[in-house]
């Protein structure tokens, strides 16, 4: 990770904090050993700088959580939420002297509701936990992160996270129905509802969600379920241009077709996942498109897309006929992220979102960026909604690649803009592109992200520093 830490001194404010939160909170619960504090510093973005915080907290109850509000509010005092730390803009990075409060111990899976078709969980749910749980229920929750083994429903919510289904069944914010949000005072306050419908008042549950921590902090969510679908069945097809691939992806959403999953890959990343996983996929192909359904009848649907794709110049069409052969087609863009990090040892992974028609354009423009400065930069992408994950490779040890990686991710950002598109589809703001936020939205909007969250917080102690 490439950070900046500054040694922080336990001196008599960081003493005086610790007692104030061991007046409200069990011994185990706060963790001020440097070394282990250090530990919760950052989240897995590079070129985020991070810094020292003086304790970290690890609530149980909701109580636990006012508390340690209660006491950042009258000691001034920054407070960083955290889930499992895998969030990719430093959303989670701490700063200086800042009380780190990890949610990941309030893990509890309330209810599972089949009739109202809702779970209630606590922010510390591994999401991978709760599908498995609604799943015993014949139910299903769609999110699904490629992190979802291991991070969590709150970091989740805090970065309004997606996933492979989006194209389907849309991203986390659809599913968050209601929440109970601890506000920077240490007040609770719970919004949205348990129907299937209800419009009352200002939407606040939205907003909480992809706030990244900024205005309260959730420690409970409704989650809207759908029933489990069928299995889905996969399909391949390989093109001899991303130009090509990304015509068929036109095609397909302009037909009316569904689908689960449409994944696209680049010849960069193909190569990267041969050479890693030795898959055998065809050295000639430049792009390889996934696309999945779980419909009653995916193998028609399934044919029905491959002859678009056939059309708009697939050399090859690969369509599984079971639930096995569907996993080892999907294995290669799941390896994806791991074969490109394996190029130079480190990533940097945008998540630039641009109009399905503005998909080979975006693509086309990454080739050119990448030639420009000279480094490995594939793409993978959420084909089906237009959310790229252009992935730049680099060295951390050589300085002026360094500088190359951090100029083109910038450019990357730049040009999803200019297509039309938004620099963040599922990852979120953060301390990584926040500059970038204002370019997107403008100085008006940013004057009134600001005084909406001058209103929820208006001593600036929640997770200062990110976003704007």
């Amino acid at each position: 990770m490439i950070m900046s830490r500054i040694e922080a001194p336990r001196d008599e404010a960081t003493s005086n904090l610790t007692d104030r939160l061991l007046a409200g909170l069990p011994a185990d619960a706060v963790l001020v050993d440097p070394d282990v504090t250090a530990s919760y510093a950052n989240d897995m973005a590079s070129f985020c700088p991070a810094g020292v915080p003086a304790v970290v907290v690890l609530p149980r109850t909701v109580e636990h959580v006012q508390h340690v509000m209660r006491v950042a509010t009258e000691l001034r005092v920054p407070v960083v939420p955290q889930g499992a730390r895998t969030g990719l803009s430093g959303a989670a990075n701490a700063t200086d002297g800042c009380i780190v409060l990890s949610l990941t111990k309030m893990d509890r899976v309330l209810e599972i509701s089949p009739v109202d078709r809702i779970a209630v969980v606590e922010p510390g749910v591994i999401n991978a936990t709760l599908s498995r749980a609604v799943e015993e229920h014949g139910l299903y929750y769609p999110p699904d992160p490629s992190s979802w083994e291991m991070c969590t429903i709150g970091g989740n919510i805090g970065t309004a996270s997606g996933g492979l289904c989006c194209v389907k069944y849309g991203v986390t914010a659809e599913y968050v129905l209601g929440l109970d949000v601890v506000l920077a005072d240490g007040r609770l306050m719970s919004t949205g509802r348990r129907t299937a419908k209800g419009v009352a008042g200002y939407d606040l549950t939205r907003l909480f969600v992809g706030s990244e921590g900024s205005l309260g902090i959730v420690v409970r969510a409704v989650l809207a379920l759908k029933p489990k679908p069928p299995q889905q069945l996969v399909l391949a097809a390989e093109f001899a241009s991303a130009a090509a691939a990304c015509e068929a992806v036109c095609r397909i959403m302009a037909g009316g077709h569904v689908p689960s999953l449409l994944e696209l890959m680049d010849r960069t990343t193909v190569k990267a996942v041969n050479e890693l996983t030795r898959m055998g996929l065809p050295e000639s192909t430049e792009a390889l498109l996934l696309a999945a359904f779980d419909t009653p009848d995916p193998a028609a649907d399934l044919a029905a897309v491959g002859e678009l794709c056939e059309a708009a110049g697939a050399t090859q069409v690969v369509p599984a006929d079971d639930a096995a052969e569907s996993e080892l087609l999907l294995q290669a863009r799941r390896s994806s992220l791991v074969a490109l990090e394996a190029v130079k040892g480190t990533t940097m992974i945008d998540d630039v979102c641009v109009p399905r028609s503005r998909l080979g354009d975006m693509i086309e423009g990454v080739e050119r960026i990448a030639e420009k400065h000279g480094l490995t930069i594939g793409v993978v992408a959420h084909a089906g909604d237009g959310n790229t994950h252009p992935t730049v490779c680099f060295d951390a040890q050589d300085s002026d690649e360094c500088r190359r990686a951090r100029e083109s991710f910038d450019e990357i950002m730049g040009l999803g803009l200019e297509l039309g598109g938004t620099i963040t589809g599922e990852h979120g703001v953060g301390v990584l592109k926040k500059e970038w936020l204002a370019r997107e939205i403008g100085p008006v909007g940013v004057e009134m992200q600001r005084a909406v969250k001058n209103v929820f917080d208006p001593l600036g102690i929640l997770n200062p520093g990110k976003l704007f």
